[in-house]
């Protein structure tokens, strides 16, 4: 098989970025129910085998446009655009149900702006909802919300969405159904000698030199292969490997199994690893928790920091904030993304995890989960 295939079939958990082009009939500005059908039954193949799977979807402008008659317009102003955006976004999470239910599959939307995964509060609420959909086996189907969102806080492609999503999920995959079947040195619609690249291992200037030089992208979307580098950079960051291939065939993830072309950009590292270097070396802490004994020694074990084992809280810091774990010698034995607000934090330190609920009215669970902790001073 492929190297292609191969990350395809052996991703645990996978997000695939689906474009306007693809989903949206072109001559008629309805959702192309063919190929929507045939990629749903890729989606559930994958799931059947036990990979989980996210979508990034664009498509609510383009269908919206056709359903408030603006589909003779050339551009539309960003109010009109908000409004298409509104009529739209029911459209298309009917398409997607209705393509996803005959496979018993349910789809849910989540509507992000750059904000919910920049903010490192909104990023855990979004991350928890995704997390949550996932268990309960149903597709989480996200978009950017274009409805309000304004030019400083929008991604601008979609591509650049699904790639933080990645980041968000822990995804190890990332698929960006393209109109091409991955990179090549040259736009191979201009240059007949342009040859087609299966593998990188490395981001460089060529590479990016590469993508801008394949930067066309016809149709109702917005993306073209630079914007695609630059979401495989992300994804990389953060220990995603990129699959870059041609989205137009009828069921393209069977297509890609089978040998068709598609270009491999590999991950840098493991998506808990990146993550876990990102907490440690690239967020300024924000305070400090001092730890028990028996909390120290559980976090040195891999587990989560329970609110029992918490003896001092130092800030003040926001839910989502980094910060400073330290045993009750005053040495550093981890950084985490904490839960809870100081206030709050003040309020639960050293509760049973029982008894957190009570205090406060809600419970967020642990003082810092364990998959948002890296131990070590």
């Amino acid at each position: 098989m492929a190297a292609s295939g191969e990350a395809l079939s052996r991703a645990r958990r996978i997000v695939f970025k689906v474009g306007s082009a693809l989903l949206v009939d072109a001559a008629t500005g309805a959702a192309d129910r063919a190929w929507l059908d045939a990629f749903c039954a890729d989606l559930a193949r994958l799931r059947a085998r036990g990979q989980q799977v996210v979508v990034v979807s664009s498509g609510a402008v383009a269908l919206g446009r056709r359903r408030l008659g603006l589909t003779g317009r050339k551009s539309l102003t960003l109010p009109e655009k908000q409004a298409a955006a509104a009529a739209g976004q029911s459209v298309l999470m009917r398409a997607w149900e209705e393509a996803l239910e005959p496979h018993g599959v349910g789809a849910a939307q989540i509507l992000l702006t750059r904000d919910d995964t920049e903010v490192r509060r909104r990023w855990l609420n979004a991350r928890a909802t995704a997390e949550t959909l996932i268990a309960l086996n149903v597709v989480p189907v996200v978009n950017e919300n274009d409805t309000v969102v304004t030019e400083e806080i929008r991604y601008g492609d979609n591509d650049r969405l699904a790639a933080r999503v990645a980041q968000m999920v822990g995804a190890d995959l990332l698929v960006l159904l393209s109109d091409i079947d991955g990179l090549y040195t040259a736009d191979p619609r201009r240059d007949p000698s342009a040859t087609h690249i299966a593998r990188v291992s490395e981001i460089t200037a060529e590479i990016a030199g590469m993508a801008e030089g394949a930067n066309a992208s016809a149709g109702v979307g917005t993306g073209g292969m630079a914007t695609k580098i630059a979401a495989a950079r992300i994804a990389r960051a953060a220990g995603c490997a990129t699959l870059i291939t041609l989205g137009s065939r009828p069921a393209p993830l069977r297509a890609i199994e089978d040998g068709a072309l598609a270009t491999v950009i590999e991950a840098g590292a493991s998506p808990a690893a990146a993550y876990k270097a990102w907490i440690a070396g690239s967020l300024a802490p924000q305070g400090w928790l001092t730890v028990d004994a028996g909390a120290a020694a559980a976090l040195a074990s891999g587990k989560s920091l329970l609110c029992a084992g918490v003896r001092a809280v130092e800030g003040p810091f926001d839910k989502g904030d980094a910060v400073r774990v330290r045993d009750e010698t005053g040495r550093e034995v981890a950084r985490g993304l904490v839960r809870y607000d100081s206030a709050d934090a003040h309020r639960i330190a050293g509760l049973r995890s029982d008894a957190i609920e009570a205090e406060l009215g809600f419970t967020e669970g642990p003082m810092i989960h364990a998959d948002d902790l890296a131990v070590g001073g």
